[in-house]
């Protein structure tokens, strides 16, 4: 009966977060579990070559499961069975009792990314409970000792980005930049979640449009300085540590801890801004891991973290026909 009452929750679980809002996980109901897989068509192979963003997604997507099904008094439980030839990372199940954890359906409601600005950063308390979250997994979680060299380091990655068209055609499948866009409240980085005005978000438009002839004038350059400087806009930098020789089960369930501490950063007050784009990039990633003293592979994943000056928009979610 909890298998079945779990998919009047579903449209919640699909608050879970993704690279470039491209929500790929699907859910497949068994007669006895629930399979947790993933869409092809909604990966990013040449932003995301070795799967990590979508691995970390997934994880992230049955943390939330759980979450979910916990607050509504479900008794389920994630069997891992990861198998990248049927595109599949586990199970949810029936249990004797129902997951423990201390979020609700009304913190995965309410978490999102903010990408304003963003008032002081993160305690000592609150980094010792994330850190505490992700040493529990083997992991850690870390600050930046010299934030004051990240700002290059982006502006390199950005570049770097930007001058790749495979990464550049992903950007722009999953850009929604107008309203009128059929899957602008669907899926994909909306003007709004980006912060963009009307005129910034056309004018990204054109650009994008005219890649192919642009790129070899610089246009990677100057899409690079006109994305600006989250760094100017506050936070403390924080840094999801992997241990040492994760597997790729294993970034799945280290998605689920940064879920966690996403949670945990929003009941604190906080909201976080990915900078993935610092880790997407080897260069910039082997500069960083320097800086950190971890070896670059290491790192799972980056962010800018503070307290919101306004509420950020809500993105988009799609749930209709999500099913395999």
């Amino acid at each position: 009966m909890d298998l079945d009452a779990f998919r009047a929750l579903e449209p919640w679980c699909w608050r879970a977060p993704s690279a470039h809002n491209t929500q790929p996980w699907r859910l497949r109901h068994e007669p006895d579990a629930i399979q947790i897989g993933w869409d092809p068509a909604r990966t990013l192979p040449a932003a995301d070559p070795t799967g990590r963003d979508l691995r970390l997604s997934l994880g992230a997507f049955v943390e939330t499961c759980l979450i979910v099904a916990a607050d509504a008094g479900l008794r389920l439980e994630y069997a891992a069975d990861h198998d990248e030839r049927h595109r599949r990372v586990g199970w949810l199940r029936p249990a004797p009792d129902r997951y423990p954890t201390p979020f609700r359906t009304t913190d995965v409601w309410e978490r999102r990314t903010d990408r304003g600005h963003l008032a002081g950063g993160v305690d000592q308390d609150t980094l010792a409970a994330v850190d505490a979250v992700a040493r529990q997994a083997g992991g850690s979680v870390r600050t930046v000792p010299d934030a004051g060299r990240l700002g290059a380091l982006l502006r390199a990655a950005d570049r770097r980005l930007y001058a790749d068209p495979p990464v550049v055609a992903e950007l722009r499948r999953w850009l929604r930049l107008d309203p009128a866009h059929p899957d602008y409240r669907a899926d994909g980085l909306t003007d709004r979640c980006l912060g963009l005005s009307r005129p910034a978000a056309a004018g990204l438009r054109v650009a994008l449009a005219g890649y192919p002839a642009l790129r070899p004038l610089g246009l990677p350059r100057l899409l690079a300085a006109a994305a600006g400087d989250p760094l100017a806009h506050g936070g403390t930098v924080l840094v999801l540590v992997a241990p040492e020789q994760l597997d790729e089960p294993g970034q799945v369930d280290f998605g689920r801890v940064l879920l966690r501490n996403w949670l945990v950063l929003h009941t604190a007050g906080l909201a976080a801004h990915p900078l993935s784009q610092l880790i997407d990039v080897p260069a910039t990633r082997t500069v960083l891991g320097a800086l950190l003293g971890v070896a670059p592979q290491r790192l799972l994943h980056v962010a800018r973290v503070g307290r919101p000056t306004r509420p950020a928009p809500r993105s988009a979610r799609r749930v209709v026909g999500a099913r395999a």
